[in-house]
């Protein structure tokens, strides 16, 4: 039985038009190391800094980096206005009315998560029951510790209680090196499903408004 829904933010609860990559790829540029398409989509679903450090080849100048993107990205959520993507409140509010919990899990750090889920109105206690950053655990995807974080907030000590689900490769192998019950891709973020089936999830579905549906509620 699942207990806990572990979920990634944007590209899978959040529609914010792919603006995270668009800006990543801005800063490396700037940065004077820029980036093809393939080295971005290796970085999808990665701890920011990690994939600035990666990315430029530059750590010693990963904070200032990190700075310059959470500005840019600050500036263009407030211009595109990020929403839920279809289906997805109305997806959360179905499990924690059936006793499963949600955790949002994410490559930001506070900076750039607390503003986001506020605009959204969606709250811990609330909407949620816990939202984990990469930035205040040991890594980042694709290891286990976001989850594993999760987890302990929500007191789920089971990984087969869990599902894990996430728009990217890393999404998913983290879901499998936490040994998830579940593991399932979602198609609403940049990913494809080639890509994505790639990494064996136990599910590919459309988006996270299935969920319900796969867990028979």
């Amino acid at each position: 039985m699942i207990s806990l829904v572990v979920l990634d933010i944007a590209g899978t609860t959040v529609d914010e038009k792919n603006a995270v990559y668009d800006v990543l790829a801005a800063v490396v540029a700037d940065h004077g190391t820029p980036a093809d398409d393939a080295a971005l989509r290796r970085w999808m679903g990665a701890d920011k800094r990690e994939a600035l450090a990666a990315l430029t080849g530059d750590p010693a100048a990963v904070e200032d980096l990190h700075a310059d993107f959470v500005g840019r990205l600050h500036d263009t959520y407030a211009a595109i206005r990020p929403a839920p993507l279809p289906g997805v409140p109305e997806a959360l509010a179905a499990l924690r009315a059936a006793g499963v919990r949600v955790a949002l899990t994410t490559g930001f750090d506070r900076q750039v998560t607390d503003p986001l889920l506020a605009a959204l109105h969606w709250r811990v206690g609330d909407e949620l029951d816990a939202v984990v950053c990469a930035s205040e655990v040991a890594a980042g995807r694709p290891t286990p510790h976001m989850i594993h974080r999760a987890m302990e907030l929500t007191g789920v000590k089971d990984p087969a209680e869990v599902l894990a689900a996430g728009d990217t490769a890393l999404d998913i192998r983290a879901g499998h090196a936490a040994r998830a019950g579940i593991v399932a891709g979602v198609l609403t973020g940049a990913q494809t499903r080639e890509e994505l089936a790639a990494e064996n999830p136990t599910h590919i579905l459309d988006g996270v408004a299935d969920i319900p549906a796969l867990l028979r509620l």
